[in-house]
């Protein structure tokens, strides 16, 4: 092995323990109630939960991520948002899988975001990976059927 082979050998170990350490410390189990910076959310719309919940009767809106993912935090608002101004008529939910690698592998995920649309009985009827904005949410929803933006829908 040559003396440069052997310093990229290091330097890549390095650096995979580097991010292991950072991501070992950025990551703390998010608690029911919070959002995903950890700020409690006792008044929130947004239910971000530590497993799954059984079906409501209501469509919901599942969304798994990860709080220190960049999409995933610019979707926070658009989720809180939506939970708030649909509550009673959407249940809005969000799965942190770095946090809770079981949720992940559970529904499959590929890669984050992805949101995943559910009707009352929980089955899925829609998937979608990457950032999605609130429009693009509720234009998804109302070609499922669910037109939210009406009341009494």
């Amino acid at each position: 092995m040559t003396t440069t082979t052997r310093w990229i050998l290091v330097a890549v170990v390095l650096a995979a323990a580097g991010i292991a350490l950072g991501f070992n410390r950025s990551t703390q189990r998010a608690e029911p109630g919070q959002t995903l910076e950890g700020t409690s959310t006792t008044s929130s719309h947004l239910h971000v939960a530590t497993t799954m919940t059984p079906p409501t009767g209501l469509p919901r809106l599942l969304d798994l991520g990860a709080g220190k993912c960049v999409p995933c935090k610019a979707m926070a608002p658009i989720l809180e948002e939506l939970g708030r101004d649909f509550a009673g008529r959407l249940e809005v939910v969000f799965l942190d899988v770095w946090q809770d690698p079981e949720a992940g592998r559970t529904h499959g995920i590929e890669m984050i975001p992805t949101q995943i649309f559910l009707d009352g009985e929980g089955k899925e009827l829609f998937r979608h990976q990457g950032f999605l904005s609130r429009e693009d949410i509720l234009g998804h929803w109302k070609r499922l059927g669910y037109n939210l933006e009406e009341v009494g829908s």
